[in-house]
Parts: structure tokens; C-alpha cells; sequence
């Protein structure tokens, strides 16, 4: 297996699960989108699959980390932690991807894990309002 060491990517964060856990995966994720052609390369040359859903155009070149055990950290730059708060849609981001290898019924490939989200373009998500429903 290639060498797994962290890569720091530039992102848009899009679908944050990061302290909640999502339903269908029973993990704790958030999906880092719009990664660069040379984040891509870097990426597949190790073995994680990088996706690019023509059904979802959105999110271009992308791929979902997760945490089985343990809510994913983000921060600011100036280092404030981003806690009980959603991170909204293409919110721009630095993160450090950790790759890892799997093994599962005979299958094996690579998985990615997230050491550190730094918000550089920070939006909250709201929800949509209840006050003037249509």
C-alpha cells in the first residue's frame, strides 16, 4: 500500500455532520468538496476514491471523512473552536485529510479520517425559518 501520510487540502465544506451523527453512515462526517486537480491526484494515488456525482454537480471533485467514535473538530483561523453550530454550504476551508487502509468480509481499501478543519471563509447554518411559513 502507497504511503499514508496526512495531505492538507483546500475545500468547501457542504453536508456537516461533524457533531451529530449522521443516520445512514452511524458516523460522525462532513463531505470536503471542490478539491483541486493536484488534491485529486495526491488523493487517488494512495487508493481513496474521489467522487464526482454527475447527479450532484455541486460538489465537483469530493470526498466524505469521518469519525466513528468521536465528534470532528473545526476551528477559525484564529483558532476558536466551531461548537454546537452547524457550518453552512461552501464554506471555505483548510483541512488535513488521514487516510488509513480498511479491511472488511475479505474487501479492502482506503478510508479517510480528518485531523484538522481551519474555517477560512465561515458561514452558519440556520435552518430554514419559521417565521413566515408560505
Amino acid at each position: 500500500m502507497a504511503n499514508l501520510k496526512p495531505i492538507v487540502v483546500k475545500t468547501e465544506l457542504m453536508w456537516d455532520d461533524r457533531e451529530i451523527i449522521n443516520p445512514q453512515s452511524k458516523k460522525y462526517q462532513i463531505n470536503l468538496t471542490h478539491l483541486s486537480d493536484d488534491a485529486v491526484k495526491k488523493l487517488t494515488e494512495i487508493g481513496v476514491k474521489v467522487r464526482n456525482d454527475k447527479h450532484d454537480p455541486e460538489q465537483g471533485n469530493y470526498i466524505v471523512v469521518k469519525s466513528a467514535n468521536y465528534p470532528i473538530k473545526a476551528e477559525l483561523e484564529d483558532g476558536t473552536p466551531i461548537i454546537n453550530a452547524k457550518i453552512a454550504n461552501n464554506s471555505k476551508a483548510v483541512a488535513t485529510v488521514k487516510p488509513y487502509t480498511w479491511t472488511f468480509s475479505g474487501d479492502t481499501g482506503v478510508g479517510t479520517g480528518v485531523g484538522r478543519i481551519v474555517v477560512t471563509e465561515y458561514a452558519e447554518y440556520t435552518g430554514p425559518s419559521m417565521d413566515n411559513p408560505l
